[in-house]
């Protein structure tokens, strides 16, 4: 139990886990995951990481795709209509998560399923008999639902099956414990509610914490920009990672390494007694991060670059070579927000005048001034360097 409970947010009921653990029959674990995003991040893969312990202790997991609820749109923590998803966004989202998530849960211990296979066959009469063991009243005492109605902000109809339909995917897989983050806990309830309706044993619901992101604020999110991708080059995993707050990182090590939970209560100890080092735990933290999605050695790799650059001050040897136009405008200058915008440097001009003006941007390793948006065309000759932020960087052809 210890290694399950660590880091866990709640077991509901803890008590009924126990009771399916004495059995000594390898649990079935469900983890439903809707493919709306093609990337994931550690937030993402919190959950999948407990449930590769739970299949390191011999159990196995059922991880659903989730291409049929994906299509109605997870309310879950929404203030409102999630807009809906084409079949082929879905199918293209999917084939992307499944390689990833293996990167952390074992391949031979894993099911893989899609809940299209039962919901989309689902008739009106499967349907109807499905909503009759929940009521209105249920479904609203979602806290989401319950403030979109007060605030009498629009409710679709549709989003209502949601969580009945979550509940009915544990159902067809039987699962015996469904995992998901602190907001799905509805969800996962619901799931256990209709599994005693049709007369089976109940799934015991077990929530993992949500991961704040770099910023140690908000909630990892790619819309945040504070997320470190799965898919993320070592170079900027590692870097992310070195740029976590100190506050933030024993969770990360309990939440997102592959640290036993023994190892990380001795690294929280040290923490707190002021005997452990925070920079050098987060450069083994990123080393960790690093070897685990990129394999063995990316994490010594990757602090060596990071201590090339950010150290020793020299440039990535790595910098792509980009070609951009470089004509200039009328007063013979170039718009150098643009040419940012151009290199895949920033994701649009405006955003490339907000990081010159807060000094986040160079041209061979010197700072641009604030407000400098057009600038001598032989600043920008051929092989030099721009740099925006910390770890961006592009070579003119």
């Amino acid at each position: 139990m210890r290694i399950i409970t660590s880091g866990a947010a709640q077991i509901v009921p803890e008590a009924d886990l126990k009771k399916k653990l004495e059995r000594g029959v390898p649990l079935n674990i469900k983890l439903g995951v809707d493919p709306t995003s093609p990337d994931l991040h550690l937030g993402h893969a919190v959950p999948l990481r407990k449930m590769r312990q739970f299949q390191d202790l011999g159990h196995t997991v059922t991880l659903i795709i989730g291409n049929g609820t994906a299509l109605i749109g997870d309310p879950s923590g929404k203030n409102s209509t999630r807009p809906q998803l084409s079949q082929e966004q879905v199918e293209a989202n999917a084939q992307t998560y499944v390689n990833q998530a293996m990167k952390i849960l074992d391949p031979e211990k894993t099911t893989i399923v899609h809940n299209a296979d039962w919901i989309l066959s689902l008739d009106l009469k499967g349907l109807l008999e499905l909503c009759s063991k929940f009521t209105v009243a249920r479904i609203l005492e979602r806290d989401d639902f319950t403030k979109r109605y007060q605030s009498q902000t629009p409710i679709a109809l549709h989003e209502f099956l949601y969580p009945v339909m979550q509940a009915y995917d544990s159902t067809v897989i039987k699962a015996d414990v469904e995992m998901g983050g602190t907001d799905q806990l509805f969800n996962l309830l619901a799931g256990r509610e209709l599994m005693e309706k049709m007369g089976m044993e109940p799934q015991v619901a077990l929530t993992m914490p949500l991961l704040e992101g770099t910023d140690g604020v908000r909630k990892m999110s790619k819309s945040y920009g504070n997320y470190i991708g799965l898919t993320d080059e070592p170079a900027d995993m590692f870097g992310k990672t070195m740029s976590i707050p100190d506050e933030m990182i024993a969770k990360y090590y309990r939440l997102a390494s592959s640290k036993t939970p023994e190892e990380v209560d001795a690294i929280e100890a040290a923490l707190a007694d002021g005997s452990a080092d925070p920079y050098e735990l987060k450069r083994a933290l990123g080393r960790d991060l690093c070897d685990t999605y990129h394999g063995a050695g990316a994490g010594d790799e990757a602090q060596a670059e990071f201590d090339r650059v950010f150290k020793e001050s020299q440039l990535p040897e790595d910098i792509a070579v980009v070609s951009v136009d470089l004509t200039p405008n009328d007063e013979g200058l170039i718009y150098l927000p643009g040419v940012l915008k151009e290199a895949g440097l920033t994701p649009s001009a405006g955003e490339a005048r907000r990081l010159i003006d807060g000094g986040g941007v160079k041209i061979d390793q010197k700072p641009v001034a604030p407000k400098t948006y057009n600038i001598d065309p032989a600043l920008l000759h051929s092989g030099c360097v721009l740099q925006v932020g910390k770890r961006k960087y592009a070579r003119l052809a």
